[in-house]
């Protein structure tokens, strides 16, 4: 690996617009007072950081379930998956991942599967580390179904700041473990609800890696 590599991530091509407009500010500040000028250029490379999408390793090993978001576990409890799912309404494990200002807000598939619903709702802006944010704020939500006819479902939720979920997945598209399938602009959560009976391999706090870090094992 290159030494650039490591500091230089790809951008995905959600955040060109908005990396274009902030340099636009930034010389616009500078041409009115040069210390604003380099607040503007700061910001700039921290939206550029904030839409960056590095390629990440998934796990191909057995029925595992991957965290779908950057962050970290905020909350761990049962939970009746949102009605809008269509989901049987009983109590299922909810692992809650927080992703701040400065997480990779590239969401992927917790599991390989076909995506059988997609369900937007409006609602409100909470902090999104709260509990009720679940239920109050603006979210669109996923169920995928594997090949076994299990389901999970995994729902971006937006935040405090968060003004924008992106999802480019419908209803019958198949993603692979650890595919992207959406993103959230500034800060938000995403929840995974967990099968019945699947106890989850993480603990509050822990940090997540999307992708890569272990939610929990389907056959464990």
């Amino acid at each position: 690996m290159r030494m650039t590599d490591t500091f230089i991530k790809p951008m995905h091509p959600e955040g060109r617009k908005f990396v274009a407009i902030f340099a636009a500010v930034s010389v616009v500040l500078f041409l009115i007072w040069e210390p604003l000028g380099w607040l503007g250029l700061g910001l700039t490379v921290w939206c550029y950081y904030f839409f960056r999408d590095p390629e990440r390793v998934t796990p191909q090993r057995g029925n595992l379930v991957i965290s779908p978001a950057d962050g970290v576990v905020s909350l761990i409890e049962p939970a009746v998956p949102p009605a809008e799912l269509g989901m049987e309404a009983v109590p299922l494990t909810r692992v809650s991942v927080f992703m701040s200002v400065f997480n990779c807000h590239v969401n992927r598939a917790p599991v390989a599967g076909e995506v059988t619903q997609v369900a937007y709702r409006p609602g409100k802006f909470l902090n999104a580390s709260l509990d009720k944010a679940s239920e109050d704020n603006e979210r669109n939500g996923l169920v995928i179904r594997m090949d076994d006819g299990r389901e999970i479902a995994v729902v971006q939720i937006a935040g405090l700041v968060a003004r924008r979920i992106v999802c480019w997945t419908k209803p019958g598209d198949r993603r692979a473990r650890g595919e992207r399938f959406g993103l959230i602009r500034f800060g938000s959560r995403l929840d995974v609800y967990l099968p019945q009976g699947v106890e989850p391999q993480v603990a509050l706090g822990q940090t997540m890696i999307a992708g890569e870090t272990v939610i929990a094992d389907l056959d464990g």
